[in-house]
């Protein structure tokens, strides 16, 4: 009799280690698999897709700090890029100029309204002249805020009888803003200056 209850309490004592066993071994399963979704959950959320030309292009997602240069060399060849892109078409210079405004604040639309009052846009369409602009360089200092730029690019104007190249060099200061659709890098050109404006050799 004795000998049963051994046998009862051994086996008792057995069912309780093995059932311990299953739940250590079903609390490291769950807590594997929590620790493995939310690793899933973290890289998915590291990818942005941007659709481009009806294309789904992955994309790293990265902290503003890390590309503050990219984008703000990017905000300063677009601002340059639209207002100086020009076509003998005022609808198409309203609509670039109007680009670039977006992008600056009212030290371009003095430049713009200085431009404007020398009949330089109306002489743009009389003479069937097209204007075009290539950044060459961009100098960016971002050790002081707001950061200092000067931008270093060439004018290209064509006309029905020739074509002309400028030298054009501008400087200026970004700041920080809010990103919009009009201005998705989100950054504000301020105390924009021209300090080079001249014909080159390579004139033709």
């Amino acid at each position: 009799m004795f000998t049963h209850l051994r046998n009862i309490e051994t086996a008792f004592q057995q069912n309780k280690r093995i059932v311990a066993l299953v739940i250590l071994c079903s609390s490291l399963i769950s807590l594997a698999a929590m620790y493995f979704a939310f690793s899933a959950y973290q890289k998915a959320n590291a990818h942005v897709y941007v659709l481009a030309n009806g294309k789904a292009l992955e994309a790293i997602a990265a902290d503003r700090k890390d590309n503050i240069p990219v984008e703000a060399r990017d905000h300063i060849k677009m601002f340059h890029h639209y207002f100086f892109t020009l076509d003998p078409d005022e609808k198409v210079i309203e609509s670039n100029i109007g680009k670039a405004l977006y992008l600056a604040d009212e030290s371009a639309r003095s430049q713009y309204n200085n431009l404007k009052e020398k009949s330089y846009y109306n002489n743009l369409i009389s003479g069937n002249i097209s204007q075009s602009i290539a950044v060459d360089s961009i100098q960016l200092i971002m050790d002081k805020y707001p950061y200092a730029f000067k931008c270093y690019a060439t004018e290209k104007l064509i006309r029905s009888t020739s074509t002309i190249y400028k030298l054009l060099i501008t400087q200026g200061y970004l700041r920080n803003v809010g990103r919009s659709d009009n201005n998705p890098h989100g950054f504000l050109i301020e105390r924009w200056e021209t300090l080079a404006n001249r014909d080159t050799i390579f004139n033709k």
